[in-house]
């Protein structure tokens, strides 16, 4: 057994996407804590905490440069090519397979939640474990914890400025589907959405860091 922070080390992960992450993990955590059903909190923060593990492969690194340091570009350019050399060049079945070499196939099943697109399946299916996933996702910026609609809204721009506007497609429509998996996972909270920020999370990151991952 590892811990994540060690997990990190080992795939070489950046800064970046280690705080991404822990950020999911450390939403996924507190609303695990305080919401009135029977969840599978050990499996959502493992899931959490590896579910970009391969998302260097698509990374445009130039676009965050602060990610490359200390160590600069040429080296995450350079680990950006292993990981493509040894998963291929789609982010999420470089992750399925990382997962998968953790020994962590029980947690596959959640971790497919993750992703924009899937808001649908994510408001219809009554599995809150992936309903906590993929909101937890939607709720962590790159530059921190911030409300779903400053996430989804900083992630049209930056998609839209990479060439991608899968986003927009069905614009009305998604915006309400993601409305309605807030208002399904809040229903059975006491918290509400804006308790949930960088101040309410930082604790959780900083024990999340030592989290065993088993």
């Amino acid at each position: 057994m590892r811990t994540i922070s060690e997990i990190y080390k080992e795939y070489k992960i950046h800064i970046g996407l280690r705080m991404h992450m822990l950020r999911v993990a450390g939403v996924a955590s507190l609303i695990c804590d305080d919401i009135d059903l029977p969840v599978e909190k050990d499996n959502i923060v493992t899931a959490c905490l590896l579910h970009d593990m391969g998302n260097i492969i698509k990374s445009d690194l130039e676009y965050f440069p602060e990610f490359c340091e200390p160590e600069g570009l040429e080296y995450w350019l350079k680990v950006k090519e292993e990981f493509v050399s040894k998963y291929g060049n789609n982010e999420d079945v470089a992750t399925d397979k990382i997962i998968r070499e953790l020994g962590l196939e029980k947690i596959l099943g959640i971790w497919e939640a993750f992703g924009f697109l899937k808001v649908f399946s994510n408001r219809d299916n009554s599995d809150f474990n992936k309903k906590i996933c993929y909101y937890s996702d939607l709720r962590v910026s790159p530059a921190g914890v911030v409300s779903m609609p400053e996430r989804v809204k900083e992630g049209r721009i930056r998609y839209t400025e990479l060439g991608l506007d899968f986003m927009e497609i069905d614009r009305e429509k998604k915006d309400k589907a993601l409305a309605e998996i807030e208002q399904q996972i809040f229903s059975h909270c006491k918290i509400k959405p804006e308790d949930i920020n960088d101040i309410s999370v930082a604790p959780i990151i900083s024990k999340l860091k030592d989290f065993v991952i088993k």
